[in-house]
């Protein structure tokens, strides 16, 4: 709580946090939008959760189960569903990991990368449409709240 004179009346404040939530909200809802449009385009039976996943990969490089399932906080055996369809969509390749055996080191096929690549390049040419009405200030202001909403 500010302790100045210059404090910020709460009803501002909530009304300001309110807004705050709403266009949380409505940035999650085109998110979901966006990711289940782009799973489309990628393979035309890929399920969100399949493409999450992929599109960590990719970035990643390689990853492995454990590591997803930990990662988005899912259950190893919807996991490991999304782990075959990508296999079975030709979307990811599996081999055994040279430390442990018993692990499979996962990783995008070059043709997913490669539409993953595109959908990069789409989805920035969106956002620097958006962030374009902004200053650096407000860019960097932006940032920072993000930043400090994730570790919440």
């Amino acid at each position: 709580m500010i302790a100045s004179s210059d404090a910020i009346p709460s009803h501002d404040v909530d009304t300001a946090l309110g807004d705050l939530q709403a266009h949380l909200n409505l940035i999650f809802v085109r998110t979901r939008s966006l990711w289940k449009e782009s799973a489309v385009r990628v393979h035309p039976d890929l399920a969100v959760a399949g493409y999450k996943l992929l599109t960590f990969i990719d970035r990643a490089g390689t990853a492995n189960a454990h590591e997803l399932a930990e990662r988005f906080e899912m259950d190893k055996s919807m996991v490991s569903r999304q782990v075959r369809m990508l296999e079975e969509f030709d979307l990811i390749e599996s081999r055994p990991d040279e430390r442990d055996g018993r692990l499979r080191v996962l990783s995008a096929t070059p043709a997913a990368s490669e539409v993953l690549i595109e959908l990069r390049r789409e989805h920035a040419a969106r956002l620097r449409t958006v962030i374009g009405e902004l200053t650096p200030d407000e860019v960097s202001a932006a940032s920072k709240a993000f930043r400090l909403l994730a570790e919440v």
